[in-house]
């Protein structure tokens, strides 16, 4: 039987006429999943080796899109949840963290900043410590074969207890730092119509006084009320989303007054059903607003939909390259890399905008990602990726 034709998420993208190559762009990366990271290549293999079907929605070439409400979240975490079964080897771990990077690499990343809830994966490698060990590690050997710094951000789950947050941000602590491969944050994913956003209240604490970012979702499936507590009870460093806040333009001014910053993912916005499509997004209000904004991809696997396209769609919205510089600009100012890493970024995205002959897609000088791809298979012995069809 004939394999299924895979979309390739970082293929080369034909830039219009006068635009500037987007995949050139320095930027960073914020709000990315680690299994929701995963090439669909690699699940695919993962998945013959178990001999576990996929879900005809990973196959069938269009991007998960269900409706915002509890039934559309199920089919979403669904499907999330066959992908995260498949994760269950050291190396598989290690495998999805270096092709994070080497996809981050090929679209002009300069820091990835994964998020993992370790909790997942500890019963297949010996325990939560092991499992987050694991995922740092290979962050600091990411780091070095793909040229794209990649540090971590513990995430807690608002469909586990409270107390097991508290739990995941002691252990979090433990490794906090502020280079590649150390965990530089504490977040809360999934689902926030569960449980009392005040619950979580004491693990971000925990997370505060050892020196970790906040960087709870919010603002996503939930509006302005909901956002409003989340800011007041869990201090965010960054907001996962908060998208919302452009419903409410007081509660905005107020969010970027207190200098939070918004991991927009439109995308994923529009996949989940926030929004009916791209053009709902409201990319410019928040713009308009002044917001610090780190556009993201959220979880690729599922969206089919990487970094570079968030891009692409805030061009479809009306951004000029100067603007898209400015996106770009606020993505490398909220990430929590060194300040001497920003400023070299910074200065890379003010060439980007002063060379027009990017605009006729000039190559780049940096190597290319199947010359990346190529050494960390060469250094670590990794399967490379299987040609597929189509």
């Amino acid at each position: 039987m004939e394999a299924p034709a895979v979309p390739n998420l970082t293929a080369p993208r034909p830039t219009p006429p006068g635009r500037r190559d987007l995949a050139t762009l320095p930027k960073a990366h914020l709000h990315l999943h680690f299994t929701g990271s995963m090439r669909l290549e690699t699940l695919i293999e993962l998945a013959s080796s178990a001999r576990t079907r996929l879900p005809s929605n990973f196959l069938d070439g269009d991007p998960l899109r269900v409706p915002a409400d509890r039934r559309g979240w199920f089919r979403f975490q669904r499907a999330y949840d066959t992908a995260r079964a498949l994760v269950r080897t050291e190396e598989v771990m290690r495998r999805i963290v270096l092709e994070a990077a080497l996809d981050d690499a090929a679209e002009g990343s300069r820091r990835l900043e994964i998020q993992v809830d370790p909790t997942s994966y500890a019963p297949f490698v010996g325990g939560i410590t092991p499992a987050l060990e694991i995922i740092l590690d290979a962050a600091k050997q990411a780091t070095t074969l793909s040229g794209v710094e990649v540090a971590v951000i513990v995430a807690a789950s608002r469909m586990r207890h409270p107390l097991d947050a508290r739990t995941l941000a002691r252990l979090a602590v433990r490794y906090a730092g502020d280079q590649p491969g150390e965990v530089i944050g504490f977040g809360l994913s999934n689902d926030e119509r569960a449980g009392q956003t005040s619950s979580w209240e004491r693990a971000f604490a925990i997370a505060r006084r050892g020196g970790l970012a906040s960087m709870p979702h919010g603002g996503e499936l939930l509006g302005p009320d909901h956002l409003r507590e989340v800011v007041s009870s869990l201090g965010p460093t960054r907001l996962g989303h908060g998208v919302r806040a452009g419903e409410d333009p007081a509660l905005l001014d107020a969010i970027v007054a207190s200098g939070i910053s918004l991991e927009v993912c439109p995308a994923s916005n529009v996949s989940l059903g926030v929004y009916h499509s791209p053009d709902d997004v409201p990319l410019r209000t928040l713009m308009s607003h002044g917001a610090q904004i780190a556009l993201s991809a959220d979880d690729p696997l599922l969206f089919q939909s990487r970094l570079v396209d968030q891009y692409e769609i805030a061009r479809a919205l009306g951004c000029d390259d100067a603007e898209l510089a400015e996106l770009a600009r606020g993505s490398i100012r909220a990430c929590l890399a060194s300040p001497t890493a920003k400023q070299t970024w910074l200065a890379e995205v003010d060439a980007w905008l002063a060379a027009p002959d990017q605009a006729l897609g000039a190559p780049s000088d940096g190597p290319e990602a199947s010359d990346l791809e190529s050494d960390a298979v060469a250094r670590y012995g990794l399967e490379p990726a299987a040609s597929t069809p189509g």
